[in-house]
């Protein structure tokens, strides 16, 4: 039986969840600080908060949906819950370096 690693399984999550965008702004949710938390237990059921740019976010049905299909394709991963939470809020301060730089923001 082959143990899987956490650490890596999250790691590929984060990267699986760079290829989601909010389809208001040409940058990825987890540069867009959207992305608050993933845990992975060792089991491979994985937990992801997340929050969106506002509550009246046209993609409020169809992003969080996203994030579990991307996060469930990843191997090793065995099931995902995926909890769209409102605090703390989002905002700008959020983004990665790179997400203002691509907004001219920086």
């Amino acid at each position: 039986m082959s143990t899987m690693n956490p650490l890596v399984v999250e790691a590929e999550i984060i990267e699986a969840l760079r290829s989601c965008f909010d389809p208001e702004i040409p940058v990825n949710i987890y540069e867009l600080g959207l992305i608050y938390d993933v845990k992975v237990d060792p089991s491979g059921s994985v937990e992801i908060r997340m929050t969106l740019t506002s509550p009246h976010c046209p993609a409020a049905q169809s992003l969080p949906w996203e994030v579990e299909t991307k996060a469930k394709a990843v191997p090793g991963v065995t099931e995902v819950k995926v909890d769209v939470v409102w605090d703390p809020p989002w905002d700008p301060s959020r983004m990665s370096d790179a997400a203002k730089l691509q907004l001219g923001m920086l």
